[in-house]
């Protein structure tokens, strides 16, 4: 046979709160006084944290937002800085670099003016093509070049390839003295990059 369970009041309590109206103050009381502890808990206790903690929070986060907003700054000035170095290296690509699809005859053109100028005679010229590392776009063009003039003419000639608008680095300049006069046998090689907007 199932048993119940009932949990009863005893009967002197259950019949305290009709009879004795201090009961009923002292449980109103008791009431009030757990009200009044969990009142000054939330007080000096608060759910957020004192006003003290919180002005802490405050002050941190303000710290850290003013940190990350330096370091979008800082971001955004290195973002225009890196935005200027790639249009000033692309100018300066244009501006320097001989274009893949005229290199062997914008070099003929500019070295035959030189050398025109200078007073040289210009001999056999030969170009070789190696591939930057590192890069896919860009080739260095070697050219070895022979010519025969004084040395006033060869010291004109140099000059203006010095001057030339496109980047030409001199490698090796070699001069020998004809027999039996003042001319001189010149070799030059150079080196010249090539932007590669075909294929060589």
């Amino acid at each position: 046979m199932r048993k119940s369970f009932r949990f009863e009041l005893p009967v002197n309590l259950r019949t305290a709160g009709k009879k004795d109206p201090r009961f009923i103050a002292r449980a109103v009381l008791g009431g009030l006084l757990l009200v009044n502890l969990m009142a000054a808990y939330a007080v000096f206790y608060p759910v957020g944290g004192s006003a003290e903690e919180l002005e802490n929070q405050i002050a941190a986060t303000r710290s850290s937002l003013q940190q990350r907003q330096a370091a979008l700054v800082r971001m955004r000035t290195l973002t225009a800085k890196i935005e200027q170095a790639r249009t000033t290296g692309d100018q300066f690509l244009q501006q320097y670099f001989l274009e893949g699809r005229t290199k062997s005859s914008a070099i003929l053109s500019e070295l035959d003016a030189a050398a025109k100028e200078a007073g040289m005679r210009p001999k056999e010229r030969s170009f070789a093509y190696d591939a930057v590392e590192g890069s896919d776009t860009l080739s260095n063009m070697t050219v070895i070049a022979n010519y025969e003039g004084t040395y006033g003419d060869l010291l004109q000639f140099v000059n203006r390839l010095d001057k030339s608008s496109r980047f030409l680095i001199l490698d090796t300049l070699v001069a020998t003295p004809q027999q039996g006069g003042a001319s001189l046998n010149v070799q030059v090689k150079f080196n010249a990059f090539v932007r590669e907007g075909t294929a060589i």
